[in-house]
């Protein structure tokens, strides 16, 4: 069962990203960010450009996201359930067992889409300046390269 889901992306092509060591959020561009990311193969590991710790790339979900995902699959987990359910109780046959399904699974509620504003600014690293980030303006660096985490300052 394939169930898509889109995150929101700023209006400069930015999803935001969150650190799974120092929980911090930043924002990575969403696909090829030039012609030069475009022939780049993708890195094992990214590397949080707050703290410079790596993690493979399925380790940078925020918990919005991941409580958004589980909350767009969870109607349609519990419609699968609940066929499932009724047919397994349409294949219980027998002369001394009638067994019946009433009512229905609950179906929770589909939620609202998330939005991302147009905060944070642009940064790109002197070594792999095709792989730019947005970090919180309130910070000062030293940054890290999202591709190699080199440390580098603005």
């Amino acid at each position: 069962m394939e169930i898509p889901l889109s995150l929101p992306l700023d209006h400069d092509g930015f999803v935001r990203r969150e650190c799974p060591h120092c929980i911090n959020q930043f924002k990575w561009h969403h696909g090829p960010a030039n012609e030069e990311a475009e022939r780049q193969p993708s890195p094992p590991a990214y590397y949080c450009p707050l703290c410079g710790q790596p993690a493979g790339p399925d380790s940078w979900w925020t918990q919005e996201q991941i409580d958004y995902a589980r909350g767009a699959i969870a109607p349609t987990a519990a419609r699968a359930v609940e066929e499932e359910l009724r047919d397994a109780f349409k294949r219980t046959r027998s002369k001394h067992l009638k067994v019946e399904f009433k009512g229905t699974v609950d179906t929770p509620e589909v939620p609202p889409p998330l939005t991302e504003p147009d905060d944070m600014v642009i940064v790109s690293s002197p070594c792999h300046s095709y792989e730019p980030v947005k970090v919180p303006g309130n910070t000062s660096g030293p940054y890290h390269c999202l591709v190699c985490g080199q440390a580098f300052a603005i």
